[in-house]
């Protein structure tokens, strides 16, 4: 008997070190902080046959704190290496494409995220792989406008057509277009709806991409270029505030998750004025 809770004595110290111990040797804080990040052999990769990824840049730009590792690997995929189970530590090999630099002009990076208690992603480390002194994630050059309208304040409830756009919502949209024309070089303009969670899925995906919709139109009656202008709808998917059924004023407590956001990439930013 004494033998037999001995084992599961070690069993339950063992679960507990995995837990807080990642895969790469990593000891992650309740708060998902370290400190001192560790890294696997950046070629020992157990997904993609030890090859990495290149990561969509704007989906590497949307990822911050906060984020659930469902969220997360919507962005910008699963971990690439072998971690410890319910691990608070997802590590990435990404390589980035960077004319006369790197080997073949492309630059690799390793990149690590660490998760609080309640597995929210709390920080983000880079390590240089090649070449060893790059900086991570490299310079592309561009620069980025961003802007988020609320919902409620551009169209009324369950409404998404251009004619429904209230007066405020014109207001900014067009505060946000006479912003725009004073940059140079513009590469991208992504628009993207939000809903919040209340409602069918189905229903909040289409929604939220009509509202994108309408809104790249909008903005190409302004005066911006129509061929850069990309709309996308989310649903649900990526909530900025978590509320649940038992909070009062449950609508009002959503409201920052009715949102559409525009991001304008550019390669330089000049004030025409």
């Amino acid at each position: 008997m004494l033998r037999c809770k001995s084992k599961i004595f070690l069993s339950l110290i063992t679960v507990a070190i995995l837990s807080a111990c990642a895969g790469s040797g990593t000891v992650v804080k309740s708060d998902g902080t370290t400190d001192e990040p560790r890294w696997h052999k950046w070629d020992k990769t157990w997904f993609n046959k030890s090859k990495g990824t290149f990561p969509d840049l704007s989906s590497l730009r949307e990822v911050r704190s906060g984020l659930t590792k469902d969220q997360l690997y919507y962005l910008i995929g699963r971990p690439q290496y072998s971690e410890a189970w319910r691990s608070h530590d997802w590590n990435y090999l990404f390589h980035f494409h960077t004319p006369g630099r790197g080997t073949n002009d492309v630059t690799t990076c390793q990149f690590k995220v660490l998760f609080d208690k309640d597995m929210f992603a709390r920080s983000f480390y880079w390590k240089a792989v090649d070449p060893v002194d790059a900086t991570c994630p490299p310079d592309s050059g561009k620069q980025v406008l961003h802007h988020t309208l609320q919902t409620d304040v551009l169209f009324s409830f369950d409404k998404y057509g251009k004619m429904d756009i209230q007066g405020q919502g014109k207001l900014e949209l067009q505060e946000f277009a006479n912003k725009v024309r004073q940059i140079d070089k513009i590469t991208a303009i992504y628009v993207t709806g939000h809903t919040d969670y209340l409602g069918d899925d189905a229903y909040n995906e289409r929604l939220a991409l009509q509202r994108a919709e309408t809104v790249r139109q909008y903005l190409t009656d302004l005066g911006l270029p129509a061929a850069l202008i990309l709309a996308d709808g989310r649903g649900e998917r990526e909530p900025v505030v978590q509320c649940y059924a038992n909070v009062p004023n449950l609508k009002q407590c959503l409201q920052p998750n009715r949102r559409v956001e525009i991001r304008v990439n550019s390669e330089s930013m000049v004030n025409k004025m």
